[in-house]
């Protein structure tokens, strides 16, 4: 009993981290959309490259580093797109149901879970398209975080039906 008590919290604990940590990110993707907006392929390259120099210099086989440099020098006008859409609807989505949960609205839940699925099922469809390792790791946490907020508003609804029962006793 105590280790399913403690998985429980611990669960419970890892959910308002993913809340944070999606919130968090959905701002941070609204900011990258926005750069990515006004930003030029050339000021995207020296970004960069600004970036990745102080780690190439330490390991020059860094693989995320030369993966982002590789990634931004070959990024396409149809891809820079793309990820503009996509960090921006992603963003706005993730930053409003994130606050629509930390505010306790129960319709965030379900919606967040959709969406999120939404997402999950195209990320999939680009994995079958570009074979992006970093697009399969961020769809595998995608789908953490629709578990986690699956989770919470089963408990939450159970919570409420339970305290919605002792006031009809009363």
């Amino acid at each position: 009993m105590f280790r399913a008590a403690s998985f429980a919290r611990n669960l419970h604990r890892l959910f308002w981290v993913t809340v944070a940590v999606h919130g968090l990110d959905g701002l941070l993707e609204i900011i990258g959309a926005i750069l990515m907006l006004v930003a030029s392929r050339v000021d995207l390259v020296n970004i960069a490259v600004y970036l990745t120099a102080p780690e190439l210099a330490e390991d020059p086989d860094d693989l995320v580093a030369n993966y982002l440099r590789h990634a931004v020098i070959h990024l396409s006008a149809n891809t820079k797109s793309f990820v503009t859409v996509y960090l921006l609807f992603n963003g706005l989505v993730k930053l409003s149901l994130m606050i629509g949960i930390v505010r306790g609205k129960l319709w965030a839940y379900p919606t967040a879970c959709g969406l999120i699925g939404l997402f999950v099922c195209y990320q999939a469809y680009r994995i079958s398209h570009t074979h992006s390792v970093a697009l399969m790791v961020l769809m595998l946490i995608e789908m953490l975080t629709l578990y986690l907020i699956w989770r919470e508003y089963r408990l939450r609804i159970r919570h409420a039906a339970a305290a919605r029962g002792r006031d009809h006793r009363r």
